[in-house]
């Protein structure tokens, strides 16, 4: 038996999806009822279940071959550390409790340091908190999200701009698809590894003006690439909506980006090859 956590989300569904596709017995955790029957008329056992209660989740591990496992960001919190690490010491407590034997987890790029990186820092404590609980731990670190353009869409859509945080558009970088980590994930499972290893998932390189290129091609309009000055970010993020703390963390990740510490320093790699065409297609053919 695999459990999922995050079912509902584009990674843990695909990583659901791929160990039903391969026959095995799956048991997904989601927050809400329908979501639990939808999982069910599909072929798998389904946990209504929050990852901070380590009682119920502990409950939902039990006899468990392997756990996949994520860290939710939730962006409306009074404070982000201190939400991580409620979730963290839940997670890592029940992993501990039931003896799981192998957990993999989605982690990212600048996952190995303890600070300096924004929200990431969240994960290098659990990465470190599961690695205490005996379990073999398959940390994946990935860097970008293609999926990351669904949030400009709108934007993109009423305006004509494609706004970008960071000091240049030009520079390509290494973007993978949630689709590829939800299958490689899967394998993972299926494939205990002898030790705990982490992981680097990179994708195909895209600078963000052909990002901008490639949505403003499939939404039939030119797009205007528009480079937020680093010194506005925090600034930025505030006037769109984010909390003045959520938006400081945020423009330390995208400093930390800058700066080279999100870059792939796993024990090993693998290279996926999903489009950014292929991603942007399904993203707006879901809106």
């Amino acid at each position: 038996m695999y459990v999922v956590a995050g079912a509902t989300g584009r990674v843990g569904s695909v990583t659901a999806e791929s160990l039903l596709a391969a026959g095995a017995d799956v048991r997904v955790l989601v927050r809400r009822r329908a979501d639990a029957e939808t999982w069910q008329s599909r072929g798998a056992e389904a946990h209504t279940v929050a990852l901070e209660d380590r009682g119920a989740l502990g409950s939902a591990l039990e006899g468990c071959s392997g756990f996949f496992v994520l860290l939710p960001f939730d962006l409306a919190a009074d404070d982000l550390d201190v939400h991580a690490d409620r979730l963290i010491a839940s997670i890592a407590g029940a992993v501990a409790d039931q003896k799981v034997p192998h957990v993999v987890m989605l982690s990212s790029g600048g996952a190995d340091l303890a600070e300096g990186t924004g929200p990431i820092t969240g994960l290098h404590r659990l990465e470190q908190a599961l690695e205490t609980t005996g379990a073999i731990v398959t940390a994946l670190r990935s860097g970008h999200f293609q999926e990351k353009v669904a949030d400009l869409i709108d934007v993109a859509r009423e305006s004509g701009v494609y706004p970008v945080f960071a000091t240049s558009a030009n520079t390509p970088v290494p973007m993978v698809a949630t689709c590829d980590i939800g299958e490689i994930a899967a394998t993972a499972l299926l494939t205990t590894p002898l030790s705990s290893e982490t992981v680097d998932i990179i994708g195909p390189s895209y600078t963000e003006s052909e990002i901008a290129a490639t949505l403003g091609d499939a939404l039939g309009r030119e797009l205007h690439v528009a480079t937020i000055p680093q010194e506005a970010w925090a600034g930025a993020l505030s006037e769109a909506g984010f909390r003045p703390h959520v938006a400081e963390s945020l423009a330390e990740l995208y400093r930390a980006d800058e700066q080279g510490l999100l870059a792939p320093r796993g024990d090993r790699s693998i290279h996926v090859s999903t489009t950014v065409e292929t991603t942007i297609e399904r993203l707006l053919a879901a809106c």
